[in-house]
């Protein structure tokens, strides 16, 4: 070392340092090496709001850390990064600045792109992409024509969820909670009718149901499972007595004989149609004052059940019973087919509305030992029994069991179809994906209208459909300002020639979060939105990392998006993602969410400028358990930085000439083997704060070590590279410093190959264990770790504890769990 150097650990000049150099020899450039496996890692592309939070680097630095690793191990790794870029924020910003967006947007990727490179992240920046570029969303366009040329893109006037604050459209997964408000600024979704487009995202449903071959968080799997809702049952046409078919989807098809009346949405198409003279006018004005009402009001639990009768009846078809037709608002178009059979003895809100209305009610499932009776009973009978009042089923067992497996329901379904008058049925929750929005910034619909041919896509040689930049002025009129634009609209009919007028919504910016990962593949590219090679290398992502939020939008579109373009030859694979892992939240110090309008967002930043960006990496991976997250602690992260400062002293001072004993070498090779093994298994399953609680403790064990003449030997050597190698995924740019300026090794760090776990060297010379006497710990042995049996009893036999409680007599029963307990029964 030279003498006159200054030593001292300045972590701001070595990181700048690093990153200078790392990025001048494009040390992370990610390319196609056949003759290595690869590893495509992925995570979560930020959207542009202006600054990196906490929240982005606990995110991405724990997920660069886990890339990192597999570096080391010997992968091929790609690790990109790019921005979400269109979105509301932008708009909003517009609005009130008077700004165009893309100057907005621009501006904030500028600034995060900078400090996102004071992380010390091996992204691969010459993959970045940016879906508010032209040349991305020419392909989002493309792409969106596909669909529509394949039947899964169409257009149809809905009643759609609106938000009045942002007036624009949202999808029913970003609608939130029983209130029913906007996931985005919390308002409450109103009702409203509009032309739209969407994606027939049904056509997947239950394909969407099974994840073979994918290793997914069980939470994940169960929130898309339960969204897309799938249900067995039948589907059922009664007839009003005008022969108009009105049909049902019932998972109780057993209970059909049950069924005492029909409900029809306000929004049901025979909803007029059926109602007699006397009750016409009854029936229209409910329908207004059901329309002035939203589906939170309608569908609110402690809401009173209205209803008005419509004057005209339906015939069931299993027993010919006229029954009468209601109108209600609990009852919505939006779910099923917008009408019910009701079984009031079997469902609780048909109970309720039963008893409220004066309409009969059959029990015809009764319990054992229980006889119902429809005029006594006090509330529905959901449960298990046997069929009663039900002709030729009278006695046949329904249980509890769904669909085909329940024998009740498996007997009338299969008399429903020989009669022709229903069929076995699914039926699922989920709908298809609402993807116009009536705002400016996103990628324009490429479609357009004339006369003469309706609705049609741009060619792809006029693709992009760019979005102007000569807006006057923002104003949020619910409709997009491409509406008012006095030129953008106008178009030619690429069918016939004649004018045409462009479509003016924008699409759903989660059709653009749908295929990013495909775009990084090559994202300059010209002439296809990926590259084939490219995508044979890279492609499935076998690790994808983000918020658990995520798991009804963003995850579920990406999947179907991925089956859709495989289904069109353009994907390959069931899956476009191999391993998901979620992390958790960093919450304030007072256990509440972080916010900018109560002022306690940490802003890392200020933590890079006092402790450098290694400190903040490695205190992000250690104050919480990643994917589970915890309230930040502002006094925690001195810990982390006092650890690396030591890290920084034990292998920079100078040392002595060892003097070490063989026992203490051995010791520390023992201990730094363990370290490894822990710490090679923390990285493959995201455990990153055992990761530094293991490294803390090593360090500890090392500088026991120096202190006994460790330093210098052989297996001191040895130490020091193998902490620096595991190490260098956490803390990049120290571990860097050390390993090529302080070590002399070869440069760099990250390409080195990570160390491999010695397991004789790990073994544990002797095991302490524990001693039970009926139950109850009495004493410990320590024993070679290769005892046998016979060795472990003996020794246990002979410890004086055991010998006190045994009194001189022989225990009834000793068990030996070599290597981890003895226990005796006396």
């Amino acid at each position: 070392m030279d003498a006159n150097k200054d030593y001292s650990y300045n972590p701001n000049e070595i990181e700048k340092k690093w990153q200078v150099k790392w990025e001048a020899d494009q040390l992370y450039r990610a390319v196609i090496d056949e003759s290595r496996p690869k590893h495509y890692a992925l995570t979560m592309l930020p959207y542009p709001s202006g600054d990196l939070h906490i929240g982005h680097w606990y995110a991405m630095t724990p997920s660069d850390a886990r890339a990192r690793f597999k570096r080391m191990q010997g992968y091929n790794v790609m690790f990109p990064m790019g921005f979400d870029a269109f979105g509301l924020p932008a708009e909003g910003a517009a609005i009130k600045n008077n700004i165009h967006p893309k100057k907005w947007t621009y501006a904030n990727i500028a600034r995060m792109e900078e400090q996102m490179r004071s992380m010390g992240a091996m992204f691969d920046w010459k993959r970045e992409i940016i879906s508010s570029d032209p040349e991305y969303y020419r392909w989002t366009q493309w792409f969106f024509i596909q669909l529509y040329k394949r039947g899964l893109a169409y257009r149809k006037k809905a009643t759609v969820d609106w938000c009045p604050k942002d007036n624009t459209t949202l999808a029913r997964e970003q609608v939130k909670g029983e209130d029913r408000v906007c996931d985005r600024c919390g308002t409450p979704v109103i009702k409203k009718e509009l032309e739209q487009w969407f994606f027939k995202a049904t056509d997947y449903a239950n394909e969407l149901l099974h994840f073979d071959g994918i290793d997914w968080p069980e939470y994940i799997e169960t929130s898309q499972t339960n969204w897309i809702g799938r249900s067995e049952g039948a589907s059922v046409i009664f007839k009003t007595e005008a022969g108009d078919p009105i049909e049902i989807f019932t998972t109780r098809p057993d209970t059909l004989w049950g069924a005492t009346f029909m409900v029809l949405s306000p929004e049901h198409p025979l909803a007029e149609k059926i109602a007699s003279a006397e009750q016409a006018q009854a029936v229209r004005a409910y329908k207004a004052e059901a329309a002035k009402q939203t589906d939170i009001q309608r569908e609110a639990k402690d809401k009173e059940k209205t209803g008005v009768f419509s004057g005209g009846y339906a015939i069931n078809p299993v027993n010919g019973e006229r029954i009468p037709i209601w109108i209600a608002d609990y009852v919505l178009m939006s779910y099923g087919t917008g009408a019910i059979m009701a079984v009031p003895a079997h469902d609780e809100r048909d109970f309720e509305f039963a008893r409220k209305y004066g309409l009969k009610i059959i029990p015809v499932i009764q319990p054992e030992g229980v006889e119902l009776n429809g005029d006594t009973m006090t509330e529905a009978y959901p449960h298990e029994g046997a069929m009663i009042n039900s002709s030729q089923f009278n006695g046949t067992p329904a249980t509890n069991d769904k669909g085909m497996a329940n024998p009740a329901i498996k007997a009338v379904i299969e008399y429903l179809e020989k009669k022709g008058i229903g069929k076995r049925d699914v039926n699922y929750r989920y709908r298809d994906w609402l993807i116009s929005r009536q705002r400016f910034w996103g990628a324009p619909i490429p479609m357009v209208y004339c006369e003469t041919h309706g609705w049609n896509p741009v060619p792809d040689d006029q693709l992009p459909v760019l979005l102007p930049d000569d807006i006057d002025e923002w104003k949020p009129t619910g409709e997009s300002p491409l509406k008012f634009h006095p030129t953008w609209k106008n178009a030619i009919c690429p069918i016939g020639g004649e004018p045409a007028i462009r479509e003016t919504d924008t699409m759903d910016t989660f059709m653009c979060s749908s295929w990013y990962h495909l775009r990084y593949l090559s994202p300059h590219d010209d002439k296809a939105p990926f590259d084939d090679a490219e995508y044979n290398y890279w492609m499935p992502v076998d690790t994808y990392t983000g918020g658990s939020e995520h798991a009804t939008m963003h995850l579920l579109y990406f999947r179907f998006f991925h089956k859709a373009l495989r289904d069109m030859g353009i994907t390959e694979g069931n899956e476009p993602v191999m391993q998901l892992r979620n992390q958790g939240m960093v919450l304030a110090e007072d256990n509440s969410k972080m916010s900018k309008s109560k002022g306690n967002v940490v802003a890392p930043d200020i933590l890079v400028d006092q402790y450098g960006a290694d400190t903040v990496r490695a205190y992000l991976m250690f104050f919480a358990r990643w994917q589970q997250g915890a309230a930040w602690n502002s006094h925690g992260i001195e810990g982390t930085a006092r650890w690396l400062r030591r890290v920084w002293t034990l292998f920079t001072d100078p040392i002595a000439a060892p003097t070490a004993s063989d026992e203490t070498r051995k010791v520390l090779r023992r201990k730094v083997h363990q370290t490894l093994k822990r710490v090679t298994h923390d990285f493959e399953n995201f455990e990153f704060n055992t990761i530094i609680s293991s490294l803390m403790e090593l360090l500890n064990e090392m500088y026991k070590a120096r202190e006994a003449g460790a330093a210098g030997t052989p297996e001191w050597d040895e130490a020091r590279e193998i902490y620096v190698k595991m190490l260098a995924p956490v803390a990049p740019h120290i571990a860097e410093e050390l390993w090529t300026e302080h070590f002399g090794k070869p440069y760099s760090v990250h390409q080195q190959a990570w160390a491999v776990v010695d397991e004789s060297a790990a073994k544990e010379d002797s095991v302490e264990i524990p001693l039970q006497i009926n139950g109850k710990v009495r004493g410990h042995i320590q024993v070679a770790a290769d005892a046998s049996e016979d060795e472990i009893r003996a020794a246990a036999l002979a410890n004086e504890s055991v010998q006190s409680h045994l009194g001189g007599k022989a225990p009834k029963k000793i068990i030996v769990v070599k290597g981890k307990l003895v226990s005796f029964v006396i």
